[in-house]
């Protein structure tokens, strides 16, 4: 069994940049990670769902079963979930095995990768309007016991990365060492 890690997140955050990254990173290390981006789940397992709470759970709920399912196969499942609700956060019966990837909404509004944020903020009737951005005009609860906190507007990739390395190391290093001597 391997160790599923959840990045929680608002849009734009680094949410799955940095699980790319880092899973380039431990796959160097000889491990065996998937990345389990949740804008490609929305088009494939979750194509049906809207942006409801109920449909937001949902969303997560899937993402977090395939997890479950497919974590006998890898050594380290990355999900880079929006996942705005607490009680979607919860893997395994324990929150430390969450990281928030948080970041400031006017980084966030500079950064802009997708235009989600230019849209949230277009006047109430426009067309192109989006109502339902997460952190702007729709919850995002922020994570009450994550275990780590990685502040994607305050420090560089470079820094995340490294924090992220540590603290990961920290929960599958020793476990892996001891399974790849066996």
């Amino acid at each position: 069994m391997g160790l599923i890690i959840s990045f929680c997140g608002l849009s734009g955050a680094g949410k799955t940049t940095l699980a790319v990254g880092i899973a380039s990173k431990m796959r160097e290390e000889g491990m065996k990670v998937l990345v389990m981006d949740g804008d490609q789940y929305r088009q494939s397992l979750c194509k049906d769902l809207g942006f409801s709470k109920a449909d937001r759970l949902e969303n997560v709920r899937r993402i977090k079963e395939e997890a479950m399912r497919l974590n006998a196969e890898y050594d380290l499942i990355l999900m880079a979930l929006i996942n705005p609700f607490e009680e979607g956060r919860i893997i395994s019966g324990s929150s430390q095995n969450l990281i928030w990837i948080k970041c400031n909404l006017e980084t966030l509004r500079e950064r802009d990768t997708k235009g989600l944020y230019f849209k949230a903020y277009l006047p109430d009737g426009h067309p192109d309007k989006i109502y339902n951005l997460t952190g702007v005009n729709d919850t995002f609860e922020i994570p009450e016991d994550a275990g780590l906190v990685i502040e994607t507007d305050v420090m560089s990739l470079e820094e995340s990365l490294d924090g992220l390395y540590l603290f990961l190391m920290e929960r599958v290093g020793k476990g892996f060492r001891q399974k790849k001597l066996s």
